[in-house]
């Protein structure tokens, strides 16, 4: 089972708290432990302090007297008094050897027992004083301290876990509320989600899905309209050959009518034909999934384009002329490089007029290159230049059948390889087509 966002939240939030708990607690510990001591070394200096000034008149007696217990922690705390080296006092328990050989404080063990102990000199320099406690007494005071603080706390750490998973439950409620929204979209549901209320963070999920349902919409739409224009196209050239094969099944077998039908026919089955390859093509290219570039000479594929249209050029009394460099290597996949060049050369074949003379020019300038096709056919309009581009858009100026698609084809195979298009009209008539791109490093 996949764990949920709220109990990511919990574990976290709940381990950060754990964590910083038991920090304080340490520091809490540390710091009552430092003036704990810091305490209780002034309350043996200050003990010190008053035996030496109680204890003065007696010290010209030669007897040891021990000081009775008079608390149940007294065993706890010892004191001794020591005139010119002689036990002259001590409280009971206490050693009678010198609890410490230094002056002032020291920790030390005596009989398996840890004592932090205070000597000073009396008055008389002859006069030493002892006062110490057990360490372990030290202990039980701080931890007494530490329980009475922290008890309250630990005991409040399932409340605070239960109050923390409930404002996290609370907290993602929103979010929650989104997946029942969006589980109960229809499939084909594209409109926007209602963000008023939303916080900020559901918010911005909600837009960001918002913007793909737009994007998700406008590409059904596109697609849409590509098939009914796509059915519209094919059911114009199938209509035609229909008709001619109508013509030609109703003439005479030697009636010239006859004989034209079946040119018609086979030319709109070329028709046909040439706008299925080009839907295909641009299919493919829609599809994104496109073969990886490699270096191509340019100028090369270029020649084999024009040696392909040459027969109809000629046809037609046409000139094709390829000037510029000898070789352009070029990043690209030759296979589209060729239909986007076939593409310009075939529409400037297509559209200029008998006798009319076409030119292919390939330069190389700061590492990039430039493909013109210019033509000196009737060129088109200002307003047709600017619709350039769109599918099945044809200008039409002399009747040239064609799809619509050639240039939609040239402008995405363009697109892929990162070449920029710019169609111009010419002075005098005709148009002219420059691809610019990058020029591959190195010769294929």
């Amino acid at each position: 089972m996949r764990p949920t966002l709220q109990r990511r939240l919990l574990v976290l939030v709940l381990t950060v708290f754990a964590f910083g708990w038991i920090a304080a607690a340490a520091f809490m510990w540390q710091g009552a432990r430092h003036e704990l001591d810091e305490l209780l070394d002034g309350h043996l200096a200050q003990a010190a302090a008053l035996l030496v000034a109680q204890s003065t008149h007696d010290l010209d007696e030669e007897r040891e007297v021990q000081a009775p217990p008079l608390h149940r922690y007294a065993p706890r705390v010892a004191f001794q008094v020591f005139h010119e080296g002689r036990l002259v006092l001590r409280s009971a328990g206490a050693p009678a050897q010198p609890m410490s050989r230094a002056n002032g404080f020291d920790t030390v063990q005596r009989d398996g027992v840890s004592w932090r102990v205070f000597s000073t000199h009396g008055a008389e320099t002859d006069v030493d004083v002892h006062v110490g406690e057990q360490t372990a007494s030290r202990g039980e005071i701080l931890s007494a301290t530490l329980r009475g603080a922290l008890a309250p706390m630990a005991l409040a750490l399932p409340l605070l876990g239960l109050a923390i998973w409930w404002a996290v439950s609370a907290g993602l409620a929103p979010l929650r509320r989104l997946t029942a929204i969006l589980a109960r979209r229809a499939p084909d549901a594209n409109d926007a989600l209602d963000t008023a209320g939303m916080p900020a963070e559901a918010a911005a999920i909600a837009d960001a899905l918002n913007a793909l349902f737009a994007r998700i919409d406008a590409l059904i739409g596109a697609e849409r309209r590509f098939t009914a224009d796509a059915a519209h196209e094919l059911r114009t050239p199938i209509a035609a050959i229909r008709a001619q094969a109508q013509v030609a099944l109703g003439a005479a077998v030697d009636d010239p009518v006859r004989g034209r039908a079946l040119v018609l026919t086979i030319e709109g089955c070329d028709r046909a034909g040439r706008l299925i390859d080009q839907l295909l093509t641009l299919a493919r290219l829609d599809a994104r999934d496109l073969p990886p570039l490699a270096p191509a000479d340019l100028v090369r594929i270029v020649r084999e384009v024009v040696a392909e249209v040459a027969p109809r050029a000629l046809a037609r009394r046409q000139q094709i002329e390829l000037t510029g460099v000898d070789t352009c290597p070029v990043l690209a996949n030759p296979t589209l490089l060729a239909i986007l060049v076939r593409n310009l050369v075939d529409n400037a074949v297509r559209y200029s007029p008998d006798g009319a003379a076409i030119a292919a020019d390939i330069g190389v300038a700061d590492g990039r290159f430039m493909l013109t096709v210019s033509d000196n056919g009737p060129g088109m309009t200002e307003a047709a230049l600017a619709r350039i581009g769109e599918r099945f858009f044809r200008a039409g100026q002399d009747g040239q059948s064609g799809s619509g698609l050639g240039w939609s084809i040239v402008l995405r195979i363009a697109q892929v390889h990162g070449f920029d298009v710019k169609p111009s009209l010419r002075e005098g008539g005709g148009l002219s087509v420059t691809v610019r791109g990058p020029r591959a490093p190195s010769s294929p």
